[in-house]
């Protein structure tokens, strides 16, 4: 299975799969620091929901052009409903199990990969979203828009990034202009495809908790009553994204993402490495040991989307520990 943006391994030279990932670890950092006064008992379950919704999600590709695919990348989707800070920690999460665990997006790639697909979506995606909000109706049909605004250019700034990347660490000899013409180009598509599930989303989350969304803060609707008890929701969210990743994938379009078919017309796919996990468990999204392509890919899906959920809401979990510590241990004593 071929998912947009996923870099692997030797499509930029070493000293930029360096600087990128020290430019990634900085802002996880930050984003950890920013995050905390945010988790609370809602946040906190919504963002480990929206982890899992994003890992099932990004196994569907969908045809953007002849012979051409593309995937949710869910910076944008993350940001509005968490907040720039959450939303690139969660996508960043993602990221990480998907090249531990998948063999998808390379191990020496992984600065690039969570800088281009976590930190350029959701803080790109964030800064176009607060920005079309001033200029639409103080509404949820006017979040929505901005939402689906934002998602379309968070995939375009990532394209952006990774053309940037490739002036300065370039592999092969590609000009900078080919690259970034042609990244531009099929991103766009995807991009769209990108805004109207976002889009999707967003509306429903509106629709059964508006009180949950960050990008609706100052909407009447998002301070009205919950319409969904928290663990209602929460169990409903799990369910959907296993709904995605079990059996939704499985009609996912089997055909070169958007930086694969750009590397090919352009001369550099030759260039990629091996993953180093690519005989893991999971590798390619596949079961190992099992015959059946269906239930391979239901059993890789639901493991993955589990254990997203469950590394995403263990992080946060352990950052507010930590923080309630320290406010416990310096508080003054009678």
């Amino acid at each position: 299975m071929l998912l947009a943006m996923h870099a692997p391994d030797g499509f930029l030279t070493a000293p930029t799969a360096i600087a990128t990932g020290v430019l990634s670890a900085g802002a996880m950092a930050a984003a950890i620091r920013a995050s905390r006064p945010e988790l609370d008992d809602d946040r906190i379950p919504l963002a480990g929901v929206t982890a899992a919704f994003v890992f099932a999600a990004q196994m569907v590709n969908f045809p953007v052009a002849a012979g051409t695919t593309g995937h949710l990348m869910g910076g944008a989707l993350a940001a509005v409903l968490l907040g720039p800070s959450l939303g690139l920690l969660v996508v960043a999460v993602v990221v990480i199990v998907q090249a531990i665990g998948f063999a998808d997006g390379g191990l020496t790639a992984l600065g690039y990969n969570v800088f281009n697909m976590a930190v350029v979506t959701a803080l790109g995606g964030w800064a176009v979203f607060r920005g079309a909000r001033r200029l639409l109706p103080a509404t949820p049909t006017g979040v929505t828009l901005g939402a689906f605004v934002a998602a379309v250019a968070s995939v375009v700034l990532s394209a952006l990034a990774f053309s940037l990347q490739w002036l300065f660490g370039a592999s092969a000899a590609v000009p900078f202009d080919t690259v970034l013409t042609a990244m531009l180009g099929v991103h766009t598509l995807i991009g769209l495809g990108e805004g109207l599930i976002t889009a999707g989303v967003v509306a429903a989350v509106l629709a059964v908790r508006p009180d949950l969304v960050r990008g609706a803060d100052g909407i009447d609707r998002a301070a009205g009553p919950a319409r969904l008890p928290r663990a209602r929701f929460v169990l409903a969210g799990v369910v959907a994204s296993l709904i995605v990743a079990v059996g939704v994938a499985q009609f996912a379009v089997d055909n070169p993402d958007g930086l694969e078919r750009v590397a090919e017309d352009t001369g550099f796919s030759e260039v990629a490495e091996d993953h180093a996990l690519g005989s893991s468990i999971f590798a390619d999204y596949a079961t190992a040991g099992v015959g059946d392509e269906t239930v391979s890919l239901a059993i890789a899906g639901a493991a993955g989307t589990l254990v997203t959920l469950a590394l995403g809401t263990g992080l946060l979990l352990l950052v507010r520990d930590r923080r309630r510590g320290s406010d416990a241990s310096t508080a003054p004593t009678a």
